[in-house]
């Protein structure tokens, strides 16, 4: 391919459109995961948007998020001191139409904008090895590939997608994408960490252009419904309120599903450094320190003669004593107890909570 003058900047585009189910009941509607944190100092959108500061980067990000939640990010924006660009959905359609969106946002900046898209509630610690990685994978973007970011697997996990890389397409740099697969389970995942495969992190950098042009080639529908949203924008003061009428016709869709399988422009830069997607109670136990035992306590929580166990109570005491394995979330208004290992089945218990109109589900 024929390499593409870039845009002087590097354009983040933030998805943070997530509910967080699985981490109820800290996680609310009202309050999403992306909006908390675990053993940090500022929210999981907040780490994000910082670590993208710096020469490589546009200092103003574009934030696609649902209409609940403008005032969370325009609040986590103002305590960092962030101006961003925040447009919202009416309505959820999914990873690809959001992309969509904020590659358009980002085409009225220049005709070469390049965009990094980021996940709003992952945790990457070393903003370091991130830039350079990022910078790593610049020419690579710039010669029109869709490139994601796969990380090199320290175990066979069965929460995350994995990539299996082909040909490099130069020397240090991005390979082909051989092929997407799902989630597996933990025999599959122990064959494709022995095989190379990378996990899936769901981040991407790639000229926006490119991006719409593969997007019209491969899901017309999609892009369709998301320029006559963004046209028909509603601007105010802070945000940009996508056209419902015309947003609700995108197909719902991820990206990998729509472009990124489809594409034959899809490219993994492999990265080594430190990555986790905060998606259950399970990854959460994972990122925090450990005693001697290693249970993990935030708040207010005692553990005594009991092993592998994670307390998040930070309003009162809640202590476990002679039991291994539990996780035991408190709020003021609810509490979770489930084994380590089946934190998933937190998402459809919060689905039944709703559906039998509890208010703690809200």
């Amino acid at each position: 391919m024929t390499a593409t003058k870039t845009a002087t900047k590097i354009i983040p585009v933030i998805l943070s459109g997530g509910a967080g189910t699985r981490l109820w009941p800290l996680s609310r509607a009202a309050r999403p995961k992306q909006f908390l944190s675990f053993g940090t100092s500022h929210s999981l959108i907040q780490e994000t948007v910082l670590r993208c500061q710096g020469s490589l980067f546009d200092p103003c990000p574009i934030i696609i998020s649902g209409e609940s939640q403008r005032f969370l990010i325009a609040e986590d924006m103002s305590a960092i001191a962030i101006t961003a660009d925040i447009v919202l959905e009416p309505m959820r359609r999914d990873s690809c139409a959001a992309i969509a969106a904020g590659c358009l946002r980002a085409l009225k900046r220049g005709a070469d904008a390049m965009v990094l898209v980021l996940a709003a509630d992952h945790l990457i610690p070393d903003t370091t090895a991130f830039g350079r990685a990022v910078a790593a994978a610049q020419s690579d973007a710039a010669a029109g590939y869709l490139t994601t970011f796969g990380v090199k697997p320290t175990s066979p996990a069965t929460g995350y997608g994995y990539i299996s890389p082909g040909e490099y397409l130069r020397a240090g740099g991005s390979a082909r994408i051989h092929r997407f697969v799902e989630k597996p389970d933990l025999e599959k995942a122990e064959t494709y960490v022995r095989d190379g495969y990378l996990w899936n992190s769901g981040n991407f950098l790639f000229l926006a252009q490119v991006f719409i042009d593969e997007l019209r080639h491969h899901d017309p529908a999609i892009l369709d419904a998301v320029k006559a949203a963004v046209a028909k924008a509603r601007q105010d003061t802070d945000f940009l309120w996508l056209d419902k009428a015309a947003f609700s016709q995108s197909p719902q869709i991820s990206v990998d599903y729509a472009v990124m399988e489809k594409t034959a422009k899809s490219a993994v830069y492999a990265v080594d450094y430190e990555w986790r997607d905060i998606g259950s109670w399970d990854a959460v136990h994972a990122l925090l320190p450990h005693d001697e035992f290693h249970n993990a306590v935030i708040g207010r929580g005692v553990i005594m003669e009991g092993h592998n166990n994670l307390v998040h109570s930070p309003d009162r005491v809640t202590t476990l004593a002679g039991v291994d394995d539990l996780i035991v979330v408190t709020t003021p208004d609810a509490v979770l107890v489930t084994r380590r290992g089946h934190s998933e089945s937190v998402k459809p218990l919060v689905a039944k909570l709703q559906a039998e109109n509890f208010d703690e589900a809200d």
